[in-house]
C-alpha cells in the first residue's frame, strides 16, 4: 500500500522573539489556517509539530510550537517544512465543467497530469504550480522541450478532470516558446533586412 500523499502547508522562516516563538510563512489561502489541520511533521515526517498561531504580521504569521521555549530551539527550526497528510484537508468542489466557475483544486493534485490542447494533441505535463501575487499560474514541462508558465484561469485551462488525470489548456498567444521554424524565419528576415 502506498504512503499517503503528504502537502507542504507552510514552512518555518525563522525565530521570533526569546521565548521559543516561530515566524511562519503559510501556503494555505487563509494564513492563519495552517495551525487548524492538526500535528504537522517535516518533510521527512519524522518530526511531529503541534502548532498554535498567536498572530499574523507583515513578514508571515506568529507561532508557538509545543516544546519549543527558547530562542535557540526556535531558530534550529529556520527552513522546516510543515506538512498534512492529504486526507486531513477538506474537500472541495471539484465538479468540472466548462460552465462551472466554482472549481477549486489542490495544487499537489495537478502537478505530474497530463494536459494537452483543446484539438486533443499533446502539450505537455504539469511541472510546477503557484501564484506569485498576481493570480495563479501553471508551469508546463513541454513535450517538445522546455516549459512555458500560462496563468491558470478559465480561458487558458478550460477543463480540469482529475478523475481522467487530464488538463486541457489553451495558452494565450505569445506565450509559448517559439518553434524552430519560427526561429529560422526570425534569422532569415534578418538577413534579408541587413
Amino acid at each position: 500500500m502506498a504512503a499517503p500523499k503528504r502537502i507542504c502547508l507552510g514552512v518555518i522562516t525563522g525565530a521570533h522573539g526569546v521565548q521559543g516563538a516561530v515566524r511562519i510563512k503559510s501556503f494555505t489561502q487563509v494564513a492563519e489556517d495552517i495551525g487548524a489541520y492538526g500535528r504537522l511533521s517535516d518533510a521527512a515526517g519524522g518530526r511531529q509539530f503541534e502548532l498554535r498561531v498567536e498572530r499574523a504580521t507583515a513578514k508571515g504569521l506568529i507561532a508557538k510550537i509545543g516544546g519549543i521555549n527558547d530562542r535557540t530551539a526556535a531558530e534550529a527550526l529556520k527552513g522546516t517544512e510543515l506538512y498534512v497528510e492529504r486526507g486531513q484537508l477538506p474537500a472541495l468542489n471539484e465538479d468540472v465543467g466548462e460552465d462551472d466557475d466554482e472549481d477549486e483544486f489542490y495544487f499537489t493534485d495537478l502537478i505530474g497530469l497530463p494536459v494537452e490542447r483543446s484539438d486533443g494533441s499533446k502539450l505537455g505535463t504539469v511541472k510546477w504550480m503557484n501564484n506569485f501575487g498576481a493570480g495563479d499560474v501553471m508551469e508546463i514541462e513541454l513535450d517538445a522541450g522546455g516549459l512555458v508558465v500560462i496563468p491558470f484561469t478559465k480561458s487558458a485551462v478550460p477543463l480540469v478532470d482529475l478523475a481522467a488525470g487530464r488538463i486541457v489548456a489553451d495558452p494565450p498567444p505569445g506565450l509559448m516558446p517559439n518553434s524552430a521554424s519560427d526561429g529560422a524565419e526570425d534569422k532569415e528576415d534578418e538577413q534579408v533586412s541587413k
